[in-house]
């Protein structure tokens, strides 16, 4: 197995057992000089602020400046993927994180708004290259996203912190 810096992207030879002598990526969870983009749906704003309020805790945690994380706030989940989309294509951000909640109705909008803002989320980090971290939460109520939101606040940091890293380790690699 080969080593390197700590300044260096975290590669490294696979164990035999694992992968024959391929090369692997190892997590990085390093925040230091990423630049992040957050958009935040208001709809059912008490659960986005809880998702804001772990998810920053976190990338602070993991070495992400305050001045390194810009929010942009919209309607509700449909408007997501396309300020995301926006800020992907400005070139500024190494990685993405939506953040928002959709709580079941009584009528088949739940699955509309879920699938499609999914979907959307998806279509954009494979269209511009840059990783977007899901953190919309679809819950059936307000009570399931409240015990939900600070998990995956976290986990969206840890994600988009990761995914940031790896695809600039994979750059310098090519």
């Amino acid at each position: 197995m080969t080593t390197q810096k700590a300044s260096e992207p975290s590669v490294r030879t696979a164990p035999a057992a694992r992968s024959g002598n391929a090369c692997e990526y190892e997590a990085s969870l390093r925040g230091a000089g990423l630049l992040i983009g957050v958009v935040m749906s208001r709809f059912s704003e008490n659960i986005g602020e809880g998702l804001l309020s772990a998810c920053t805790n976190e990338l602070k945690r993991l070495g992400v400046d305050d001045s390194s994380v810009s929010l942009a706030t919209v309607p509700g989940a449909l408007e997501i993927p396309l300020t995301l989309q926006t800020m992907a294509r400005s070139g500024r951000f190494d990685a993405l994180i939506a953040l928002g909640a959709v709580i079941r109705g009584e009528t088949y909008h739940f699955e509309v708004v879920a699938n499609d803002s999914c979907r959307a989320l998806m279509d954009v980090q494979l269209a511009t290259g840059v990783p977007v971290a899901n953190g919309i939460l679809t819950c059936e109520d307000d009570d399931q996203a409240l015990v939900r939101m600070h998990q995956k606040g976290t986990d969206c940091a840890r994600v988009a912190v990761e995914m940031a890293n790896l695809l600039q380790a994979l750059g310098e690699q090519s």
